[in-house]
This record gives C-alpha cells, sequence and structure tokens, in this order.
C-alpha cells in the first residue's frame, strides 16, 4: 500500500473510531414497570427520591407503553414553598457529555400548572436550568401527559454525582400557583406523575481517538498536496 492510501485508510479509520462514539446514548432510563411498580432504573444505575415533603404511589395511568407510573403528591400551600417540592432523579453522567434530561408528566387538574428543571453536577448546589408553564385551559391541560426534553450545558458532563429535580413552582410573574384546568383551583393534594424518565448522553472520545483523529487530519492535507 502506498502512502497517500495509507494516509487514507487512517483517516477513515479515526473518523469512523470517533464518530462511533458520538452517538447519543441512554446512560439511565426509569419506565417503572414491575408487578406494583418499581423506582428502580430499567437501564443503569441511579435513584429516584422525593424532594420538599412530597409523598408518591405508583398509579397505572402511564404515558407510552407499559402499566406504571411514578405518582407525586402533597405539594406546598398556595402561595408558599415556591420551586422547594418534587422529585429527584440521580445518575452519574461520568465519561458522558452532551447530556439530555427527557420524561413524561401528568399533571393532574388541581396541580401546578409550572414546573422547574432544576440540575446539579455535585448533588448538593441545584442550579434552574428550564420552566415548563402552558395556559390553562377547561379541557387538554390538567390530566394530559407532557413530553419534556432538557439539554444541558458542559457543567453537567462527566459528573459522578449528577442528578436532576423537577419541582412545582409559581405561575411566571405571580406569587402563587395556578391549577393545571382553568376550571379547578389548586390544591396541594393535586398530582404530577412521571413516565419514562430518561438520562442520555455522548461518550467523551478517549484521548488517542482525538489524537488518531489529528494525525488522519495532517495524513489528509499531505495527501493532497
Amino acid at each position: 500500500m502506498n502512502n497517500s492510501k495509507l494516509a487514507l485508510s487512517c483517516a477513515v479509520l479515526a473518523v469512523t473510531l470517533l464518530c462511533g462514539t458520538a452517538q447519543s446514548a441512554v446512560i439511565t432510563s426509569w419506565t417503572f414497570e414491575a408487578s406494583a411498580g418499581t423506582s428502580s432504573p430499567a437501564v443503569g444505575t441511579g435513584s429516584v427520591s422525593l424532594v420538599g415533603g412530597t409523598t408518591s404511589t405508583f398509579a397505572t395511568g402511564f404515558a407510552g407503553s407499559g402499566t406504571w407510573a411514578f405518582n407525586t403528591t402533597t405539594y406546598a400551600a398556595q402561595g408558599t414553598g415556591d420551586r422547594t417540592r418534587g422529585v429527584q432523579f440521580t445518575a452519574s453522567t461520568a465519561s458522558y457529555e452532551n447530556i439530555v434530561v427527557d420524561f413524561n408528566i401528568r399533571h393532574s387538574n388541581t396541580a401546578a400548572n409550572t414546573i422547574v428543571v432544576q440540575a446539579s453536577s455535585n448533588g448538593t448546589v441545584w442550579n434552574d436550568v428550564q420552566v415548563f408553564s402552558f395556559t390553562p385551559a377547561a379541557s387538554g391541560t390538567g390530566d394530559t401527559w407532557h413530553s419534556r426534553s432538557v439539554a444541558l450545558d458542559a457543567s453537567y458532563s462527566n459528573a459522578a454525582s449528577f442528578g436532576f429535580r423537577v419541582v412545582a413552582a409559581f405561575a411566571p410573574g405571580t406569587a402563587g400557583y395556578l391549577a393545571a384546568r382553568s376550571t379547578s383551583s389548586y390544591s396541594t393534594s393535586g398530582t404530577m406523575r412521571y413516565d419514562d424518565v430518561v438520562i442520555s448522553g455522548t461518550l467523551i472520545p478517549a484521548p488517542g481517538s482525538i489524537a488518531l483523529l489529528g494525525v488522519a487530519g495532517l495524513a489528509g492535507t499531505r495527501r493532497r498536496r
């Protein structure tokens, strides 16, 4: 094999290796499927916990396929506890970047119409990263599944103690909660139900792969001369 063909082969190999690690992969996911529901991950390793005094059960109303979903209630009284009660999911993102969290959520008619997603790279400091809110209507907002997705910045990559929270929040620009259905009033017994929760990311390329790509690029440049 002459030098130009060898250089081209190296370039192809380098790109193949690097691109092979750039595809998004599920790090941890929860489907809550078992004979009576479970909070153990369906894929990967992680945990689910309650935040600020909420309580939970497993419910048979679900999103997508399956039987069970994770149901939370006991939210804060009207005008109190903004962004302090909800649910928390934790899993290591070590060796991964471009972290994305996806989940399906069902607000009951009397639950808050607004949620805030918070994230942490160390399990201690939590930052607001996304607000989701909708205008309540007489139908189609409460007791309806909503799909949510949040792409996180690089500060949450390669974090062994990564976690994210979903917490009930005051309606934007107000000092109180707004019920998910326009004909209902907010109640502490309103529920937020979760299903198909996924933490995903792309593998961080090994240093050797990056170096190989650089060599391949140099080889390709020499070939074109």
